[in-house]
This record gives structure tokens, sequence and C-alpha cells, in this order.
């Protein structure tokens, strides 16, 4: 047992110090618990959202000390046994201490009201089952039954109790000590992690939306592939995420391999990580050779290919997102633009930049050029020093085009400076085929560089166009 107050002057909370007297007037217990206590002793910043659990009825505790602190709105699950509340900027939930039993299709637990003890005993793992009491008597002080505190020291991730009862129970678990391990940099212990690879079939009766969740967290943690690598490792990627899974690997044929694209895939996702904390961009990351397994082929003369894997990989994400019940909407339609166009500035590296490529490039990316291009500079991951750099200054080249052309043209999210309504009123023809040909013509010769991206010019390429086809424009 240790004095919390080191850590963290408990004392200067005002709720902290309400919920003693609370508690001590109802002769009940009340402790805090969980990641807000792990993350303080880890110095580390937490999103503010505190756990507190009573030797009694949490809602009814909650509900008094709402009323307490002048706190107008409470939230409460009764199917859970919690509420919840809004205190000066923080959310505090509160539950009764209680033991668990579970039924082997369903990770919701049988409950029933106990101890602090119970209560330790049914969390997750060591460095979550911390407890620290806000009564008077010990205020502040630590209660680690289950050598939390060492397993922080040691940087560790175990179960209090028996792994294989701990993960069987609730099994979305296995995935939790694989993100904390990604997001906090810790070793899973040994046993542990063995209990995961045999359990790893009971992530079945978990929902879709609780384990995108948990891929998200590893997604946004410093280093994503170490969770992706353990999820491989004990056997569950191939079950929750085959696709990436069967990146996995390298074929050789007639002497011929090609590279690992799961580890450069998780290179490129790291190399992401480092630069930018946007999910969509990660998950982009994530994603962008997906379609390689299905396209690859061994062409004689010219070895292993994967012809248009960014086309195909762009059509699997939305199979992906349906399956894990991630969003579908403009988040996924924003991931299957990068994964499509990712190639994009690769091929303008590869040849001679002109103008109309790059104009083209930025039209179709518009307001995500900069994402796009951050994705393909991450693409290159290549042991060969002098390759790497010499991709790196040609992107530098492509981005150089790319504010030239900006400045120039005004190209993202370009539209034609005439409107179909437009080219129907000067050439007097009704809605068909002709119009969107004329329209997409003037497109293509700004995108060309032929004509300016200005109204007049496009009126004038219109005439000339509706004349070559035979329509007479100055009726």
């Amino acid at each position: 047992m240790h004095n919390f107050e080191k850590y963290l002057k408990l004392s200067d909370s005002k709720l902290f110090v309400a919920a003693g007297e609370l508690a001590d007037t109802l002769h009940e217990e009340v402790y805090l618990v969980g990641g807000y206590v792990r993350d303080t002793l880890l110095l580390r910043e937490n999103n503010m959202d505190i756990d507190i659990v009573v030797t009694g009825d949490g809602i009814n505790f909650a509900d008094k000390l709402a009323k307490k602190l002048g706190v107008a709105e409470l939230t409460v699950f009764k199917k859970y046994g919690t509420a919840m509340f809004h205190f000066e900027g923080i959310q505090y939930e509160f539950v009764g201490a209680r033991k668990e039993s579970y039924e082997k299709h369903s990770r919701n637990p049988l409950v029933a009201a106990g101890s602090l003890t119970d209560d330790q005993n049914r969390r997750d793992f060591t460095i979550n089952a911390l407890a620290v009491s806000l009564n008077k008597n010990n205020f502040g002080l630590l209660i680690d039954p289950h050598g939390g505190l060492d397993d922080l020291d040691r940087q560790i991730i175990r179960t209090p109790l028996d792994p294989d009862i701990t993960f069987s129970d609730d099994p979305l678990r296995m995935l939790r000590a694989i993100r904390f391990s990604s997001q906090l940099g810790f070793n899973i212990e040994s046993v542990t992690f063995d209990a995961i690879g045999k359990n790893k079939d009971r992530i079945r009766i978990i929902s879709d939306e609780r384990i995108h969740t948990e891929l998200n967290k590893i997604l946004l943690s410093a280093r994503p592939s170490v969770g992706f690598k353990l999820l491989q490792i004990c056997g569950l990627l191939k079950i929750i995420f085959p696709e990436l899974d069967a990146l996995s690997g390298v074929e050789v044929y007639n002497n011929k391999g090609h590279k690992d694209n799961f580890i450069h895939t998780l290179q490129v996702v790291d190399n992401v990580a480092r630069k930018s904390k946007d999910l969509w961009l990660l998950w982009a990351a994530l994603l962008h050779d997906i379609a390689k397994p299905v396209t690859k082929r061994y062409v004689e003369g010219q070895g292993w290919t994967f012809h248009a894997h960014n086309i195909v990989g762009e059509k699997m994400v939305a199979s992906i997102f349906a399956r894990l019940k991630l969003p579908q909407n403009e988040k996924m339609k924003y991931v299957q633009k990068i994964v499509g166009l990712h190639m994009r500035p690769i091929a303008l590296v590869e040849e001679e930049v002109t103008d109309s490529a790059i104009r083209r490039l930025v039209f179709e990316a518009g307001d995500d050029i900069d994402d796009l291009m951050m994705l393909c500079e991450a693409d290159i991951t290549s042991k060969n020093e002098e390759k790497v750099s010499k991709y790196l200054d040609n992107f530098k080249l492509v981005r150089e085009k790319i504010r030239e052309v900006e400045e120039k043209d005004a190209l993202r999210n370009f539209q034609p400076p005439v409107t179909g309504e437009e080219i129907m009123a000067a050439l007097s023809l009704p809605p068909c085929k002709i119009i969107g040909d004329i329209k997409n013509a003037i497109k293509d010769a700004i995108l060309d560089g032929i004509i300016p991206n200005e109204k007049q010019a496009a009126i004038d390429f219109m005439n000339g166009k509706a004349k070559k086809m035979g329509i007479d424009s100055t009726k």
C-alpha cells in the first residue's frame, strides 16, 4: 500500500473531498480506480474521464453527490448499475463494487454486489486494478493487491487472475491487452500472451463496433506496428482482419521474391503516425496496399506485379468498413480516395513532372492533396538510402509544382467555369450527351493547360468545340 497524495494533490479536488465526506456519512467506502490512477502514476496525460467505485449503490451515491455539488444533469445506466455526470469539465462515472460471473456465449457478466477486493479481481489487468481511497481515515491510500504498481515499474501487462479465465470470460480483454501494449509501450507477460493465442477464437462473440474501437486506438498509438504485429503473432488478426493478415509473407518464383507487404504496410503506418494523428489518414495508410494479395501476379521478364492494386484496394475499402462497422460516410470516401490515388505521385516522380499531370492530380485529390503526399512520402521504405533520398527529393519537386499550379490555376475542388445549363443555353440544346462531352472537353483543356481556368476562355473553347461538332453556336 502506498500514498497516492505524492503523485497528485487529491485534496485540491473539490469532488474527491466531497465524495469522501459523502461516503463517510453513508458508512460506505469510495475509491478512484482504473485508467485515471494508472495514467497519473505513469505521469501520462489522460482524457480526464474518472471512474469511482463505491461499496454500495453506485447510482444512489452519484445522485447524492451530484446534489451535494450542485450538478443538475445526471445520466443513469440502470442496466449496468452505473451513473455519470460532468463536473468542472471532467466526466465522472460511478459504479458499485461488484463481482461478476460469465456464461460461455456472452461477454456480458452476471453481476452481484461485492467488496473492493471482488471489484479489483474482476479488472482486466493489474495496472488497471489499482484503487485509491477517498474516505477521510485513509484518504489517498493506494490499494494494490495484485502487484500493479510493480507491473507499472516493469512495464508489464498481466491479468490479476488466471488469464485463461479472464480472456474466456471477456474476449475483448485480449484486444485491450494488445492495445495497451501499443499505447504504453509495455510488454505483455508471456503467460498472459500465450492465453490470448489459446482463447483467440472467443473473439468471435465480440461485436464489430468493439473491435474497430480497439483497432482505432492501436492506430492512434505512437507506434501502431507494435499492436498489429502482436495481433498477427497471437492469431487474432487472421480472425478479425483477414485481408490485412493476407499481406504477410513472401512468395518466391524463379528465385525471385517480393517484399513482405505486411511489414512494409506497418512501416508506412508508423511513418504516418510520426507526423499525423488523423485517424482516417492512418486507416488509408493501413489499407493502401490491401489489394496486393489479390492482384499479385508473376510475369516473365518483369517479376512480381501488383497491377491496379490501388484501384482494387479502393473498392475493397467499402467492404472492410462495412464488415467492421466503420462509418459509411465521407470518412470512408476519404480513405477510398487516398487509397485509389496513392500510386499517382509515385508515378510522377518516376517520370517527367509535367504541369498537366500535376493539374490532374490536384483536381482529383482536391483538399486532400497534402494528406496524399504525406502518405506517398511515408510509402518509401526501401533500405537503400540513396534510393530513398532520390524519391524524397523528387517528391519535393512534385510539392513545389503543386504549389506553383495551385497559385496559377486554383484547381482544388475545381469545377469547370461554364456549367451544363450555360452550355445548353448558349448552344440551344436540350439535356443530352453532347452537353456532357463539351463540359468534359472544357475540363480536360484546362487540366492539360490548353486554356486558362477562366470563364471567357472556356466559352471561346466551347464555341470552337461546337463548331467542330457541326453545332451553330451563333443562333
